[in-house]
């Protein structure tokens, strides 16, 4: 029973948590709907049957589409909890071979997560229909730029959105006071670039507010629409009845198919109820839609409907035209107030699928920042956050009309919708293994429903439509480009990589110069030895006595635990000291900084040799080429043998270090030793700490020989070596991959981070090695 309640509990705290992160914007929508709608040719039809048709529409958009579509289908389709364009593609690449991802192992299907709990589909047989997308390429490359292209639509509703969500809260403005638009559209500006100057500090002291707000305002708005609904005409419950919709395009004909382009605006911000649902859980999502927010907004388009029946005239500014005199002030401060807060669970939004992009390796290098005082999940992009600011001043600035931006918005959102319509059919028959009939009647009853939509609002496109287009091919090309490219420079990579045998059989000092320290050499090749090492070695003939090839990989789960992210082997006989480290990370993890790595990768190289040493390591690695990977758990039954201690030779030598430069007369080494200490700040607190065997007996003398090199080696020197390449087409290649390859692919990469930045990397410690790739 107790469990019950706290169950209940957690349920209701979710809920209440939801109104300021999911349901922002859906509930601004009535600011525009009915003004949208009433455009064009459908204005001069002002008849009562043609308001009460319009709100019969509205209902019933709403009903099928977000109640019934995503409240009952697409939130169960989560990602172990996680929601959005990209978990629908995650679960469809685990269930079947359609991903396009390098470095994908049999080792990764092994992860506690990668199958849901009771998940039997890998020990069904596959379908035919099944087998032809695996066995297609194409088919496979048209499914990732399906997701692409909701990609590119998530970013430019996040464009979109606290365009059209400021301007519309402050449109009011221009009806109940002499205020000319130029000065509206200057106020959402200024509005605009506060929002996006304060992202980098994070909503963690004001998020508490945010579900307030959004319940404040869905129930005003509610109250105003029942105030409306008895003051100005009760029957208007008659419009629930879709006998209405019949009449409504009986009367109006091709203007009210031309007004769905207005109709689909009520459901924007219904996707963003999925793609936040990892903040939440579906039930507790489905309660608060089901009990507030879907009652409210009814309310409130019955409201609207009831009032534009008897007072034709309002219908520019219907909203604010509705609300009675007396409220008008505090209504609008709450308008402007869920338009903010809408607009920053958008902007977040638009931050999450640009990291979950560029994680599936379709987004250039950018800049992910997590502090640790921020609610979990919460990141900031320096880049992506100053471009969707310029291009939202852009629009608010150029489009006068809001309606302009509310149609751009509208085919936005639908294509969206769209997308997921067509990505749930391949859910619901390969991954909860229902008939492909379901999958069929799924596609044909919603599919139908938003073709209509769809085909409405491509008609706006010289009305505002037009951004959506540019702006969706605009993100669409960079990230397949970028996919395209990083792909080919992948597979470049595995063909040029170097044959184990013919390293190894150099001897175990690989016929170089050996010098104390650890060489992590960063690569994409989970298997084999990159061309890089073999690059460095044969011009400058000496590396450390340690060497660690470290695959950083993404596998199609939004979150690894943390016990089964390394995967640890060894390279060549034990005498070699070589090691592979394969680190794998779910597409919503967030890095950590360089320090705790170090730390974390001695330590399971370490639990491996452990491991090795008592014949949990597989096959006997002494003979093996290149060794068997292990999973290296922090917590394995073996408990690690390293400890980690004050080293006061290290501090003593740091002293030393310290006087010798600062007695020193000669500027250019103070000069140095100020960059290096702003370089790396906490490098002599991390020397002041050392790793040392503990006193336990070993089996073999060997492994306790083997921890000691490997002590001393982190000890002396951790460098981290990544390749710098520069990448061309071959000459033999068709032009538009030349142009590709050598214009695009190349510009992007000139104009991302580098890698060492993504990988969090002391610029003290890299080393870069130049490579050229002939793509």
């Amino acid at each position: 029973m107790a469990d019950r309640r706290n169950r209940c509990n957690q349920i209701l705290l979710l809920a209440y948590q939801s109104f300021g992160l999911v349901f922002g914007d859906l509930s601004i929508s009535p600011l525009y709907v009915y003004k949208c709608t009433f455009y064009g040719g459908l204005k001069h039809h002002q008849t009562e049957d043609t308001i009460f048709g319009a709100f019969s529409l509205i209902f019933w958009t709403i009903t099928l589409l977000s109640l019934i579509k995503y409240m009952v289908f697409v939130l169960s389709a989560d990602d172990n909890g996680e929601g959005g364009i990209f978990a629908l593609y995650a679960l469809l690449c685990r269930h079947a071979r359609f991903s396009l991802l390098p470095n994908q192992q049999a080792a990764d299907e092994e992860i506690s997560t990668y199958y849901g709990p009771g998940d039997a589909s890998r020990n069904l047989p596959g379908s035919a229909f099944k087998s032809l997308i695996e066995r297609n390429k194409r088919s496979k490359t048209a499914l990732l730029v399906l997701v692409l292209v909701g990609t590119s639509m998530v970013i430019t509703i996040g464009v979109l959105t606290p365009a059209i969500s400021v301007s519309s809260s402050i449109d009011g403005l221009v009806a109940k006071t002499s205020l000319k638009h130029s000065t509206v559209v200057m106020i959402a500006c200024a509005l605009l670039v506060g929002l996006f100057v304060l992202q980098h500090r994070g909503t963690n002291k004001v998020a508490f507010l945010f579900a307030p707000i959004m319940i404040l305002w869905l129930l005003i708005i509610a109250t105003v629409g029942v105030y409306n609904i008895v003051t100005w005409n009760p029957s208007v419950y008659k419009a629930l009845s879709p006998y209405y919709i019949y009449v409504f395009f009986r009367d109006t004909g091709i203007d009210g198919w031309l007004s769905l382009g207005g109709i689909l605006l009520c459901i924007t911000g219904t996707e963003a109820i999925f793609a936040e649902l990892g903040q939440f859980t579906a039930t507790s999502i489905r309660f608060a839609f089901c009990c507030v927010v879907y009652p409210c907004l009814v309310l409130q388009y019955m409201g609207q409907a009831a009032f534009l029946s008897k007072n034709f005239s309002a219908l520019p500014s219907s909203f604010y035209s509705s609300i009675p005199d007396p409220f008008f002030w505090p209504v609008l401060m709450m308008a402007m107030l869920a338009a903010m807060v809408a607009s920053q669970a958008v902007i977040f939004a638009t931050f999450s699928i640009v990291k979950q992009c560029y994680a599936l390796g379709c987004f250039p290098r950018v800049k992910i920042v997590h502090k640790p005082r921020w609610v979990l999940g919460q990141i900031y992009i320096p880049e992506i956050n100053w471009v969707v600011m310029i291009l939202t001043l852009t629009v608010t600035i150029c489009f006068q009309d809001t309606r302009h931006i509310a149609f751009a918005f509208g085919l936005a959102c639908m294509t969206l919708a769209f997308v997921t319509t067509w990505l749930m059919p391949l859910i619901i028959n390969f991954v909860w293994n229902r008939n492909i009939v379901f999958s069929v009647l799924f596609i044909l009853f919603f599919g139908t429903i938003e073709l209509v939509f769809v085909a409405s609002a491509l008609v706006k496109i010289p009305k505002g439509g037009w951004i959506t287009l540019l702006l969706s091919l605009f993100f669409t090309f960079i990230t397949y480009v970028w996919h395209y490219g990083s792909r080919k420079k992948y597979l470049c990579d595995q063909h040029n990589k170097v044959p184990m045998k013919s390293i190894l059989s150099l001897g175990p000092s690989l016929g170089i110069i050996k010098v104390p320290g650890m060489g992590l050499i960063y690569t994409e090749l989970a298997s084999g030895v990159p061309a890089t090492f073999t690059h460095f070695i044969t011009n400058l003939p000496a590396f450390y006595q340690v060497v660690v090839f470290v695959c950083c990989k993404t596998v199609p789960i939004p979150y690894v635990p943390q016990k089964e992210r390394y995967l640890i082997g060894r390279i060549g006989p034990k005498t070699y000291r070589m090691y592979r480290c394969i680190i794998r990370a779910g597409y919503k993890d967030v890095n950590k900084d360089g320090d705790d790595f170090e730390d974390e990768l001695v330590m399971s190289i370490a639990e491996f040799i452990q491991l090795e040493s008592e014949g949990y390591g597989g096959s006997n690695t002494d003979r093996s080429i290149d060794g068997r990977l292990a999973v290296v758990k922090a917590s394995n039954k073996f408990g690690t043998r390293l400890s980690r201690s004050i080293s006061e030779a290290n501090i003593a030598g740091s002293s030393r270090s310290q006087t010798t430069v600062t007695n020193s007369k000669s500027p250019a080494l103070l000069r140095l030793r100020a960059e290096y200490e702003q370089e790396l700040p906490r490098l002599s607190m991390r020397r002041m700490f050392q790793f040392r065997p503990m006193d336990t007996k070993f089996r073999q003398p060997q492994v306790k020989e083997e921890l000691f090199d490997l002590v001393n080696a982190k000890d002396a020197e951790v460098a981290y070596i990544v390749g710098h390449g520069h990448v061309k087409a071959k000459r033999n290649s068709v032009f538009v991959k030349r142009l590709v390859i050598n214009v695009a692919y190349s510009f992007l990469r000139k104009n991302c981070r580098s890698p060492g930045v993504m990988l969090n990397i002391p610029h003290i410690c890299l080393i870069k090695v130049g490579m050229n790739y002939y793509l």
